[in-house]
């Protein structure tokens, strides 16, 4: 389906937030709150797996765009292409991913004029709702994108997925519904230097989180088999005694 190129610069279009006035201020904690985004790998599959297969059948519904089975999922798992994809994750301190995005590059456009598109997906685990990681996931998309030459990001969803498209439309982006579907787009400026630094930082930053909650839980781990060895340890004292 083509883009309307008519409304790439209506009212919708939104201008690369390095360069566009301030927008309204917001409060302090929102504002500076950062969330570690990670980009992920083929290492990371089972992770993957695990955090969409605890998705309930109506969030593999919206997540999907219809019923999936446990089956579907594996196989979708096993499609994803590291190397010309993008899929970003969000860690809790157990490292269990709890919110998953998936940034699919069509391919290069065929005719002149055509805009080159990306597909924007996202899935956030029913305990982690309600502090934006599917908008600021949405963000860490649009920087990608822009940095890889992408005019538009695409999102298809079901018109019954209000919470993302409405992070599409407070992005700027211009929403066209079909019965049950919806199709979303979003008009990309240029990269500017601004967005390529804001990218590496973000990674740098997002691995070194990562790195620490994964020293957190193998240091807790030893201190837990530690624990379990001075029980032993105490019983097996008790037991001689008597």
């Amino acid at each position: 389906m083509g883009f309307p190129g008519d409304v790439l610069g209506g009212p919708g279009y939104r201008q690369d937030r390095h360069d566009r006035p301030a927008a309204p201020a917001r409060s302090a904690a929102r504002r500076f709150a950062w969330v570690p985004i990670r980009s992920l790998a083929p290492r990371h599959r089972s992770r993957i797996l695990a955090h969409l297969l605890a998705l309930d059948d109506h969030d593999r519904y919206l997540r999907f765009g219809q019923v999936t089975s446990d089956d579907r999922i594996r196989q979708y798992v096993e499609s994803l292409d590291f190397d010309r994809d993008e899929v970003f994750g969000i860690f809790n301190r157990r490292l269990q991913l709890i919110a998953v995005a998936h940034l699919a590059y069509e391919p290069a456009p065929q005719r002149p004029g055509q805009p080159a598109m990306a597909e924007f997906g996202v899935s956030v685990s029913k305990e982690a709702r309600g502090r934006g990681f599917g908008a600021r996931l949405f963000e860490r998309a649009v920087i990608h994108a822009r940095n890889r030459k992408i005019d538009t990001l695409y999102i298809h969803a079901l018109s019954e997925n209000t919470a993302m498209l409405k992070i599409a439309r407070k992005a700027g982006a211009i929403v066209e519904r079909d019965g049950s579907e919806a199709q979303a787009y979003l008009r990309l400026p240029p990269d500017t230097l601004g967005t390529r630094v804001e990218q590496l930082f973000e990674r740098q930053a997002a691995e070194v989180d990562y790195q620490l909650k994964r020293h957190a839980q193998r240091f807790a781990k030893l201190l837990e088999g530690i624990a379990e060895v001075r029980a032993n340890v105490g019983t097996h004292r008790i037991s001689g005694l008597e």
